[in-house]
């Protein structure tokens, strides 16, 4: 496992679908993910500071956590199968560890609620990444890049293998 940053939500070009995109710590290798737009709302609102007059779903099952006594070690993208990311939340209760199957993009929008780290399994960076060849010091270049990049892929892209 490798821990991740989340460096930013963007839309593709041509189905307009969020995607959250993940960015290693050490190195430059970019995770993109494709997201629902309810959950993009949900992880841009808390980075940007914004919040609601009654809680999300998030925001809700983070409460729900805290008041347990209980706590979100860190989330993992596990695995890519069919097309499909799969993720884990890994959380502390009463002296043990618990894993519960989670989607990435809610695995995200909790851990940024609660400070949890992100991690991503090596075969799915080694799969799905995206490498860009010299250290990008300014995030405008890199997600202009990241724009180029999106206007011509699509999720089956990653399928491929190549």
């Amino acid at each position: 496992m490798q821990q991740m940053q989340i460096y930013g939500v963007s839309f593709d070009m041509v189905g307009k679908q969020p995607i959250v995109l993940l960015k290693t710590v050490e190195g430059s290798r970019f995770l993109p993910i494709w997201i629902g737009h309810p959950e993009a709302a949900a992880i841009l609102m808390k980075l940007q500071g914004a919040s609601t007059p009654r809680p999300m779903t998030h925001d809700l099952l983070n409460e729900l956590v805290e008041r347990l006594d209980a706590k979100i070690d860190r989330v993992s993208v596990t695995e890519l199968r069919d097309n499909t990311f799969y993720a884990s939340i890994t959380l502390s209760i009463n002296g043990s560890e618990a894993e519960i199957d989670a989607r990435p993009s809610d695995a995200i929008a909790l851990a940024v609620r609660c400070s949890a780290p992100i991690f991503a399994a090596e075969d799915v960076i080694e799969e799905s990444s995206i490498e860009f060849e010299h250290e990008v010091e300014d995030q405008e270049e890199v997600v202009e890049k990241f724009k180029d990049f999106l206007d011509d892929v699509t999720p089956e892209d990653f399928a491929k293998g190549d």
